[in-house]
């Protein structure tokens, strides 16, 4: 059974950081990465890390976010920096199966980023 399980959201000033974290089992995984859904709005990519490492951000994060992986755990980690106001939304972490090439989804983390 696939599960991605998230952790590391919470409450947080303008400014401050968090570090996200997604561990993955089940399967291998190809890409994984992080999407956000703020109230009202579409669920956007943050950033995806791919199995080589080769990372894509979303222009809103760049400079600020840092995507990682550690394969071996099969654990991927968002470092973000200086957050603002308007990061502030459910944060879920997504996994592509690298041999079934389904999609699978965590059951999302609140990052809250206080003004």
């Amino acid at each position: 059974q696939v599960q991605l399980v998230e952790s590391g959201g919470g409450l947080v000033q303008d400014g401050g950081s968090l570090r996200l974290s997604c561990a993955a089992s089940g399967t291998i995984f190809d890409i994984m990465g992080w999407y956000r859904q703020a109230p009202g709005k579409e669920r956007e990519l943050v950033a995806s890390i791919t199995r080589g490492g080769t990372t894509n951000y979303a222009d809103s994060v760049k400079g600020r976010f840092t995507i990682s992986r550690d394969s071996a755990k099969n654990t991927a980690y968002l470092q973000m920096n200086s957050l603002k106001p308007e990061d502030t939304a459910v944060y879920y972490c997504y996994a592509k199966g690298l041999i079934t090439q389904r999609d699978y989804w965590g059951q999302g983390t609140q990052v809250t980023v206080s003004s």
